[in-house]
């Protein structure tokens, strides 16, 4: 039986999903590089040959520790999911010799290797400059077309982005992103192979993006992502998912699979996601790349990553097309046929629609909730009227225990203040949008309110109440071997 070492580090798709599927494929040895979600811990002992947990200077030569690891079990594939590790992965697997993401996978993880790459090739983007500190980002300020955005090269889930309207603003966004960045580094949202990582930042202006003229419906995001994978170097689109607008600075709220865009308009966006990803060389490994749509038929990327998209868009993918994507990578890094779609899929091959949303304590105008709530998923289940046959779980993983306080949100800390993560199934990608928003409006109504005393905590006070917290909590209760019965589950 052939043996798969599954470097498992935050981010990416819920470790529950993601290895049960890699499971059905292959003896696995997980190799953690973050703790465990408790809703996963016990499972992951039964599925898998091995489970080790890497911690302190043993993880300071990360690609050492990957090829020796995979070389005691011996692996005859190296697969990871995380955005933070992806490029030790593909490191260590060039050194062993293995079917990985190629030695230019670093081109898909640092923005600013990746611009300049596409710059090279006349693909449609955004001005940017590289920025190393304060200074530097007051002359890309100057040069720059105003309004820009500040983000970390290394960086995900829209964390550390800040809008600059004006010089007079500079100083405040680049020590705030340095400080969210900091944070995220502590809580494990972080590069794992990169030292000083966090110390990297790019500025780029924010183009003029639109939703009309490509949705018939009102309602969807101006941007969308192509989810494929390249095999053998060459580029495969799967299938396009759709967006909710973004709440200021530009944290996504939702992921909506497939995105409904006529057949033509899809077209032209694969065509310029293969331009971009054929770019960067990659080998074997997913790939999703994000594209903002504007006023005629305009474009821009804005990034392409060495791995599948995150949260639930795999899950999502496989409900509504029927495609074990993790499955498949798989079975093709291990040498076994896979008969890849033969181009994008569409809305009208699709068994329905799947969608992912993230609870934050904003409304649809990304202003903040009245006043604090708790959030507790049975209530939302019962009490929001969703459409008929649209189906709402959520996702333990990615969620607070029932009883939390809902995190203020921070517009520096994007997802990091996130309270939970729900999936819904719908009839279509229509029926989830209007789902979502139905859900939007309803939450700070019907969650419970937080005692008086939450209500009037500082920001400072409430930063524990973000995935800090849910560390700790989930540590905890992993001692404990305690699961929150009221929490449900991703399906796998």
């Amino acid at each position: 039986m052939s043996t798969v070492l599954f470097v498992y580090a935050k981010g990416g798709p819920p470790l529950g999903y993601a290895l049960s599927r890699v499971a059905a494929r292959s003896a696995v040895h997980l190799l953690a590089l973050s703790t465990l979600p408790p809703t996963v811990a016990a499972s992951a002992e039964r599925r898998c040959a091995s489970v080790r947990t890497a911690t302190g200077p043993e993880r300071g030569d990360l690609v050492s520790l990957i090829v020796s690891r995979a070389q005691a079990v011996g692996a005859d594939a190296v697969i990871t999911f995380s955005e933070y590790a992806v490029v030790a992965v593909a490191e260590a697997c060039e050194k062993l010799g293995l079917a990985g993401a190629g030695a230019s996978c670093a081109l898909a993880r640092d923005k600013r290797l990746m611009r300049r790459t596409w710059g090279r090739r006349g693909i449609s983007q955004p001005r940017f400059r590289p920025v190393a500190d304060e200074r530097e980002l007051h002359d890309a300020a100057a040069e720059l077309r105003l309004p820009l955005l500040l983000k970390a090269a290394w960086s995900a889930g829209s964390t550390a982005h800040r809008i600059i309207r004006s010089a007079e603003e500079v100083p405040a966004a680049w020590q705030r992103a340095r400080e969210v960045m900091a944070e995220s580094a502590e809580l494990g949202y972080a590069e794992l192979h990169v030292a000083d990582a966090g110390a990297d930042f790019l500025v780029e202006e924010i183009v003029p993006g639109t939703a009309g003229g490509w949705f018939d419906q009102p309602g969807w995001g101006d941007y969308v992502s192509v989810e494929g994978v390249v095999v053998d170097g060459v580029f495969r689109p799967v299938c396009l998912s759709g967006r909710m607008p973004t709440v200021e600075p530009f944290t996504e709220r939702a992921g909506i699979t497939p995105a409904a865009l006529p057949t033509d308009a899809q077209q032209r966006v694969v065509a310029l996601a293969r331009e971009a990803v054929d770019a960067l060389g990659l080998e074997n490994c997913g790939t999703h790349t994000e594209i903002k749509l504007g006023a005629d038929g305009r474009m821009w990327v804005i990034e392409t990553a060495a791995r599948f998209g995150g949260a639930m868009t795999v899950p999502q993918i496989e409900e509504v097309f029927g495609l074990d994507l993790i499955g498949m990578l798989v079975d093709h890094l291990l040498g076994r046929p896979v008969t890849w779609p033969a181009r994008a899929l569409t809305p009208q091959e699709a068994r329905g629609a799947a969608g992912s949303f993230v609870v934050l304590a904003v409304d649809g105008a990304g202003d903040a909730w009245p006043d604090r709530r708790r959030w507790d998923f049975p209530t939302v289940r019962d009490a929001v009227p969703l459409s008929a046959g649209s189906r709402l779980s959520v996702v333990a993983e990615n969620s607070l225990p029932d009883g939390s306080p809902v995190p203020v949100y921070d517009p520096a800390a994007g997802a990091n203040t996130m309270a939970a993560l729900c999936l819904l199934s719908a009839a279509d990608p229509e029926t989830v949008l209007q789902d979502f928003r139905t859900l939007m409006d309803a939450l700070p109504s019907v969650l419970p309110q937080a005692e008086s005393h939450k209500e009037t905590e500082t920001d400072a006070e409430t930063k524990t109440e973000t995935k800090t917290e849910k560390a700790e909590k989930d540590e905890k209760d992993e001692k404990d071997g305690q699961c929150k019965a009221e929490t449900v589950e991703a399906r796998s």
